[in-house]
């Protein structure tokens, strides 16, 4: 017998349209943004930028996909699917931002959210973005953001600014505002401390997020995993500053369930919250 509708799971919802560099292991890149974002109730379609090769101790190669494969994927994806938040991960070249940047806009995708995570550094140090796509990230990228979500080394590149505390965070988030940036999320995690704090910039102000630091060094994928996380929230209706709060909630639970997999910067457990839905988990 075949099942009715109401004997079918309920269908996603928020589609997250996903344009970053894939990760052979799991931990961060496309792999770590399908992830983040299924576990936060949301919908993952992707355009793939680069294939890498990596695992927990480093990158050791990539591959970038050509222009037209990348334009080509986001076509088809808002054509047919549509988006309800649009993430972007690593671009590594002038060449590939202003093509995405370019099939953005012929894809009819000037309202949709944008969150652009600048993706320069992998966890395991590997550099991941050429120094003259910094320019191109800034000017077709950034200025058209919902929200960008640099940590302090990328905030750092962007503004020109040192970042030691809390002050220096809410300036380099007024000056991603002044590029065009609608806000500004300016991740802790590289200042000392016993909290990690996060900075919220927008025009209406700035909102802190504190939680205690998990002293581990399982963080692979961290900035691809909150920034797909807040994309997927937003792309359900949430309200920025709550997208931005649970998302870094729900990141937070997964570094402190990390499975301990890999000899070096290692995953966090993405899929807590669907462990902990059945009863299952660590």
């Amino acid at each position: 017998m075949s099942p009715t509708e109401t004997d079918l799971p309920p269908e996603p919802q928020g589609r997250v349209l996903i344009i970053a560099g894939s990760d052979s292991s799991g931990g961060a890149g496309i792999q770590a943004d399908i992830k983040a974002v299924t576990a936060l109730g949301g919908y993952a379609a992707t355009a793939i930028t680069a294939l890498t090769v990596q695992n927990t101790k480093g990158v050791t190669a990539v591959h970038g996909a050509p222009m037209e494969i990348i334009s080509g994927q986001i076509a088809a994806v808002l054509d047919d699917i549509g988006a309800d938040a649009i993430k972007t991960g690593m671009l590594a070249t002038a060449e590939v931002i202003e093509t995405v940047a370019a099939a953005l806009d012929e894809g009819g995708a000037e309202l949709i959210p944008l969150i652009v995570d600048p993706v320069m550094v992998a966890s395991s140090g590997a550099r991941l973005i050429e120094e003259s796509a910094v320019a191109a990230l800034k000017a077709k990228l950034i200025r058209r953001a919902t929200l960008v979500t640099p940590n302090i080394p990328e905030a750092e590149a962007l503004t020109g600014l040192k970042i030691e505390d809390v002050d220096g965070q809410r300036e380099a988030g007024e000056a991603l505002l002044k590029l065009g940036a609608r806000a500004a999320l300016i991740k802790g995690g590289h200042l000392d401390g016993p909290q990690v704090i996060d900075v919220l910039v927008t025009r209406n102000g700035m909102r802190i997020f504190s939680r205690p630091r998990i002293k581990t060094r399982h963080t692979h994928g961290t900035g691809c995993t909150l920034a797909s996380g807040i994309a997927a929230l937003i792309a359900q209706g949430a309200p920025l500053d709550r997208a931005v709060e649970e998302a870094g909630d729900y990141l937070h639970e997964a570094i402190r369930r990390a499975p301990g997999f890999g000899s070096g910067a290692g995953p966090v457990n993405h899929g807590w919250t669907l462990a902990n839905s059945s009863g299952a988990g660590r």
